[in-house]
C-alpha cells in the first residue's frame, strides 16, 4: 500500500529586512536619473556623442578652446606685470617704516641728551646755590652719585603667592598674599632713613625727599618707573650701626612679621662699600619772603 505524502503548504518568502526603507533603495538602485540615462542611450543611437564631427562644431569648440588659452594668457601675463609694482610698493612701505623708526629713535636720543643737560644743570645750580653747603645740598637733594660703607636690603615675593590668612596686614584693605606690596616697600624705607640711611637706592632708582613709592596693580612704582622683584634696597651708612636699627625698629620688625607669616623672603646685611646713582631728574624748588605788607609776608610763610 502507497504511502501519500503529508500535504505540504508553500510557504511565503520571508520580508526583506530593509524593506521599509524603498526610497533609499531606490536611490541606490538608480543612482542616475532615469531622464539622463535615455538622453546619454539617445544619442549614443544618434552618433552624436563624444567629439563634434562636423565643422561647424569643430570650429566653434577650437574657439573656445582659443578663448580660454587667451583668457588664461592675458591672466598670467597681469599677474606678471603687476608683480613688480606689488613688489615696489612693499619695499617703499618697508623704507619708510625704517625712515620712521630712525627718526623716533633720534628724537628719544635727543630727548635723553636734553633730560640729561638738564639734570645736570640742576646738579650745578644746587651746587652752586648752596653756599658751604653745596655738597651736603647735593647729597641730601640725591643730584649727586654716592658711595660708601651701607646695608643691602634684599626683599623678594614668595614661591607662593595664593596665602592667606591674618598677620601684620590683615587690617591695611587688600589681599594678605605673599607678594610684595608698595606699603611693604614704604615701611622698608621708612625704617632705614629712620635707622639713619644718608641715601636710599632701590633697584637702582635713587630715592629723594620727593619720590614716591606707588602701586600698579601688582606691579611696585617708584616715581612711576617699575620695578621687578626681587627688590634690592641699598642705603648709605654705618653698615653695622644701621642693621642693628633696623631690625629693632617697628619696620623692621614688621618686615620680620611678613617673612614668618607669608614666607616673603628678605636678608640684610652691612655692606664694605655701595654705589647708589644720582637721581634721574630732579625738580629744583626756592622758597623767598614777599614783599612786606602781602599777606605771605604777615604770616611767615614763603613761595615755592
Amino acid at each position: 500500500m502507497s504511502q501519500q505524502s503529508p500535504d505540504r503548504s508553500t510557504a511565503s518568502p520571508p520580508a526583506r529586512p530593509d524593506a521599509s526603507m524603498s526610497l533609499l533603495n531606490n536611490v541606490m538602485d538608480h543612482s542616475l536619473d532615469d531622464g539622463y540615462a535615455e538622453a546619454s542611450a539617445r544619442r549614443r543611437a544618434d552618433g552624436s556623442a563624444g567629439l563634434p564631427r562636423t565643422l561647424k562644431s569643430k570650429l566653434g569648440l577650437a574657439a573656445g578652446l582659443v578663448v580660454a588659452a587667451l583668457v588664461v594668457t592675458l591672466g598670467a601675463a597681469e599677474a606678471r606685470i603687476s608683480a613688480p609694482v606689488v613688489a615696489k610698493e612693499r619695499e617703499e612701505l618697508i623704507d619708510r617704516i625704517d625712515a620712521e623708526t630712525r627718526a623716533a629713535d633720534t628724537l628719544e636720543s635727543d630727548v635723553d641728551e636734553l633730560r640729561s643737560d638738564v639734570s645736570e644743570r640742576q646738579r650745578k645750580a644746587l651746587e652752586q646755590h648752596g653756599g658751604d653747603q653745596g655738597q651736603l645740598v647735593a647729597l641730601l637733594a640725591g643730584a649727586t652719585p654716592v658711595e660708601g660703607p651701607g646695608v643691602k636690603l634684599i626683599v623678594d615675593d614668595a614661591k607662593n603667592t595664593d596665602q592667606g590668612g591674618g598677620g601684620p596686614r590683615e587690617s591695611t584693605g587688600f589681599a594678605d598674599t605673599g607678594r610684595v606690596r608698595d606699603r611693604d616697600m614704604q615701611r622698608v624705607v621708612n625704617g632705614l632713613w629712620e635707622s639713619g640711611a644718608e641715601a636710599i637706592a632701590i633697584n637702582g632708582q635713587r630715592l629723594t625727599a620727593l619720590s614716591a613709592i606707588r602701586a600698579a596693580g601688582d606691579a611696585i612704582l617708584v616715581d612711576n618707573r617699575p620695578l621687578v622683584p626681587p627688590y634690592t634696597v641699598l642705603a648709605v651708612g654705618d653698615g653695622k650701626k644701621l642693621v642693628t636699627a633696623f631690625q629693632d625698629s617697628a619696620d623692621g620688625q614688621y618686615l620680620q612679621a611678613l617673612k614668618e607669616s607669608f614666607d616673603i623672603h628678605t636678608s640684610i646685611s652691612d655692606q664694605a662699600e655701595v654705589r647708589l646713582p644720582a637721581a634721574p631728574s630732579l625738580i629744583v624748588r626756592t622758597a623767598e619772603p614777599k614783599a612786606a605788607g602781602s599777606g605771605a609776608a604777615d604770616t611767615g610763610k614763603g613761595t615755592s
